[in-house]
């Protein structure tokens, strides 16, 4: 049974009074609720849609939603940026049914990051337009969709719910059979405005452009409702998405529980190296506290794998009860009747505990549960928000539990709880004039209408590249167009996901009479989970992959029962395009340009469950996956007094010392560049440091860095010599195997890079 609501406060002073757990505590921190801000139903507000409010409990309006509807209605374009359960979605639905009820051929489309989002969003704006007692007719669209339900949607679908890819391949390029929805399009929502960013984010803007291009051939010049989660820049990124001037509402109106932030740190296990205890045990014994204490709880893990493995351990409490399903795993993969019977679990309450990857930082509706545990920092301030806002939803109080990994960045936090509670979230950043998605994109056009000898496209100047395009064999002009003249669908060669084109289906063998499809992965995933020998988990139960048919995309696995995990490694090999520009520091030199990068999976280790020991190792040949990016690389002459050996020690704990320290230097995700240190390069034939963009074509990261690298060398140097260990340790310099003067050989090359002395004061 669920504890009420009153219990969290007897769990919070039983953690913070049991030694076995208080004795980690680095920080507590309460961060108090607040009351909501009311505004009065807008007078012009149709007495139907008030009706369906009062059904629903509704009275008055939160600000912010006032705010909303006064500027839709007056014809302009927003952003709203609030937090989680703020009440968001009436900052759209009010405005579009107040349309439609005013002219039923009124049209609105509505956007989701996932077709998951669209589901939850339909049974929402279902639940208002039932409580109204009108007939309006909305409908998700996605490859879900059953072909008779189609031309139903087409033809009189009021409010119509999809996803960018649906709308990139299967709407737009079809837009002739679309015409009462182009012509009457009234309002395009953007909800989750903050997951469009990096190379998706980019896509994304193309295909809003794209969406443009066609409403005004149409007659129509829609309004765009954009919202969000809180961002540093939500105006400028919701007009680089759009192409449309924005207003920002930005004041949130919506009440806010109290939040019990407890920072916990695992106990050191390894003082000479400062290693600590795994955090996946840890978050176990913390989550199976709360389980038996009768807390809902969500627990967000950064991979597939530590979703399973959590929730492997975790099982083990229930393991004596039969179907038992109070412990759930969610992450990407599942199957979508799967997910919707976790999601409705959690809303009942008959899911006590669940796993999760990001895939619930969004907005989906899982009910208000009273704690959240954080496997290590999410990688960027606005996902740590997110995730903290699944607990304890509107009025509620919750207990938000962060447990740190023994790597910089997270010890980094552990130190300055501040950095996470005390400033804005990171920027959202998307680069619409990458070339590669710019003339992808500039093909799709082109199929879906000709463009006229003078016309640009958005805020491009395409007439050269529409040239280009001709002498590719695509287009043809005319007199007074260009025309698209093959029999190629191009949008069908254009996958607006950053990980891969196509995903690997995950088939389970285990009964070969009764094979069925559990899940599926992208390909550059599939690389190191799912290689032969590979333990793939799910659920809690663990397959052995047979066979990974990479032609096919097809992975057989069986169902297995064994103590250990896998874990592979990537070989990763550079090659410089082309040089762009070129920057003077000192003697050395740094350069910014486009390089080519190749992943290719080497060998995969077996892992002992608890222990964390490595019990055997194999070989994995998969062909390499290669990614076309930006770069800025910083090169040197070796240092008098150094050998290659001793270089290459220090250049790699250098390099982890930087990729760290990046995060906070220029405020991006973790995962958003990759740091590769070279003693001979092949391209520069001296050491150099290479720094790239983790997304084809680049998201604008690694220009930033080119120009501060000596900035950023004097900070790595300064965050090495500030961590408490005598050696180097995972916090500041990485697992090295240099010895006792390591860190300072680090410290060391840094500081000489930075223009600072050439040894540790």
């Amino acid at each position: 049974m669920i504890k009420d609501r009153y219990a969290i406060h007897e769990v919070i002073k039983m953690l913070r009074t049991d030694p076995a757990f208080a004795d980690n505590i680095a920080h507590y921190r309460v961060i108090d609720g607040k009351g909501a801000v009311y505004a009065t139903f807008p007078e012009k507000l149709h007495p139907s849609i008030i009706k369906a409010l009062e059904v629903k409990g509704i009275q008055k309006l939160y600000t912010h939603q006032r705010e909303a509807f006064e500027l839709a209605t007056a014809n302009k374009s927003f952003t709203a940026v609030t937090p989680t359960a703020s009440g968001k979605s009436l900052c759209y639905h009010l405005p579009v049914l107040q349309s439609i009820l005013g002219n039923n051929a009124a049209r609105a489309l509505y956007l989701f990051p996932t077709k998951a989002l669209a589901q939850d969003q339909l049974a929402d704006l279902h639940e208002l337009i039932e409580a109204s007692g009108e007939s309006i007719l909305s409908y998700t669209f996605d490859g879900d969709t059953a072909p008779g339900i189609r031309t139903k949607v087409r033809k009189s679908g009021h409010i119509v719910l999809t996803n960018p890819d649906m709308l990139h391949s299967g709407i737009l390029p079809h837009h002739t059979k679309w015409v009462s929805l182009f012509e009457n399009l009234k309002y395009i929502v953007v909800d989750e405005l903050h997951t469009y960013k990096g190379v998706f984010g980019s896509h994304v803007a193309h295909v809003l452009r794209r969406l443009k291009r066609i409403c005004n051939y149409y007659g129509s010049d829609p309004i765009f409702i954009c919202t969000s989660a809180t961002i540093a820049n939500p105006k400028e990124l919701a007009e680089s998405l759009t192409n449309t001037q924005m207003h920002l509402i930005s004041t949130n109106g919506a009440p806010a529980g109290k939040k019990h932030f407890i920072f916990y740190n695992p106990p050191v296990v390894h003082p000479t190296f400062g290693i600590r205890r795994s955090t996946i045990l840890e978050v176990k014994d913390v989550a199976a506290l709360l389980y038996r204490e009768g807390v809902q709880t969500i627990v967000f893990a950064k991979s597939r794998v530590k979703v399973e493995m959590l929730v492997s351990y975790m099982k083990e409490l229930t393991k004596k009860k039969l179907s038992d399903a109070t412990i759930m795993g969610y992450r990407g993969g599942y199957l979508p009747s799967e997910r919707r019977k976790i999601e409705k679990g959690l809303r009942d309450g008959a899911i006590r505990t669940v796993v999760s990857t990001n895939a619930l930082e969004l907005g989906i509706d899982i009910g208000q549960l009273q704690a959240c545990i954080m496997t290590g920092y999410p990688g960027n301030i606005a996902s740590a928000f997110q995730q903290a806002g699944r607990a304890g939803r509107r009025q509620e109080e919750a207990l938000i539990i962060y447990v740190a990994q023994s790597v910089a960045l997270d010890q980094y936090i552990i130190a300055h709880p501040d950095y996470l509670l005390g400033q804005s979230p990171e920027e959202a950043r998307i680069h619409p004039d990458n070339m590669f998605i710019l003339m992808d994109h500039l093909k799709c056009a082109s199929f879906e209408l000709p463009f006229s000898l003078s016309e640009t496209y958005g805020e491009f100047e395409v007439q050269e590249l529409l040239a280009f395009l001709e002498s590719e064999g695509v287009l043809v002009q005319t007199t007074e167009k260009w025309h698209w003249m093959t029999d190629r669908f191009p949008a069908s060669e254009v996958s607006l996901r950053s990980a891969a084109q196509e995903n690997v289906v995950i088939i389970d063998k285990t009964r070969p009479k009764d094979t069925t499809v559990i899940g599926e992965m992208d390909r550059f995933s599939a690389m190191t989970l799912l290689h032969k020998e590979a333990i793939y988990m799910h659920q809690g139960t663990q397959f052995q992959v047979e066979q990974l048919d990479w032609d096919e995309k097809k992975a057989y696995v069986s169902e297995v029962d064994v103590d250990y995990f896998t874990d592979a490694n990537l070989a990763v090999e550079l090659k410089v395009m082309n040089e762009d520009s070129v920057g003077q520091y000192g003697e050395n030199e740094a350069a910014y340009g486009d390089i080519a990068v190749l992943a290719i999976p080497t060998i995969f280790k077996k892992i002992r469950f608890d222990t964390h020991d490595n019990i055997g190792s194999g070989p994995i040949s998969l062909p390499a996956e290669e990614l076309h990016t930006s770069s800025t690389w910083y090169v040197f002459n070796v240092p008098s007094g150094w050998t290659n050996a001793g270089l290459t020690e220090a250049m790699v704990g250098a390099a982890y010392a930087i990729q760290s320290f990046i995060p906070l230097f220029v405020r991006c995700d973790c995962t958003d560049i990759h740091v590769i240190p070279q003693v001979k390069s092949v391209h520069t034939g001296k050491p150099t440091f290479f720094i790239y963009d983790s997304y084809p074509g680049g998201i604008g990261l690694s220009e930033k860095i080119f120009k501060r690298w000596d900035t950023l060398f004097m900070e790595a140097s300064d965050h090495v010599h500030s961590c408490s260990c005598e050696s180097g340790c995972p916090v500041c310099i990485g697992a090295q195997d240099g010895g006792v003067n390591m860190k300072q050989d680090v410290r060391s090359l840094l500081r000489k890079l930075s223009g600072g002395e050439d040894s540790v004061i």
